[in-house]
């Protein structure tokens, strides 16, 4: 089983930055997807940024340009470098591990870490 830990998010005030961690622990397969996504009060959850094995990334429009999601193999840890923050980034933010092993879909999640960004 994998556990995810994110950390990093706080208060910020529009314009500022953070960088979101997610440290993963347990049986951590060798072909995954690392996943950020975040949930705004009453809206759904989005995918914001994804980084696959291979080192790939991906990013949802309206964090093209802002963030940057990189990993560090040797630490088991996912990041979110969140730069030129707004308010509608407010959200509480999951780090998320997709594997497909043996043909079937795993996905494991963190806790949520809170950002919110005002002024």
């Amino acid at each position: 089983q994998v556990q995810l830990v994110e950390s990093g998010g706080g208060l910020v005030q529009p314009g500022g930055s953070l960088r979101l961690s997610c440290a993963a622990s347990g049986s951590i397969f060798s072909f995954n997807d690392m996943n950020w996504y975040r949930q705004a009060p009453g809206k759904q959850r989005e995918l914001v940024a994804s980084i696959t094995s291979g080192g790939s990334t991906a990013y949802a429009d309206s964090v093209k340009g802002r963030f940057t999601i990189s990993k560090d193999n040797a630490k088991n840890t996912v990041y979110l470098q969140m730069n030129s923050l707004k308010p509608e980034d407010t959200a509480v933010y999951y780090c998320n591990l997709h594997t497909i092993y043996a043909g079937t879909n795993y996905h494991y999640w963190g806790q949520g870490t809170q950002v919110t960004v005002s002024s």
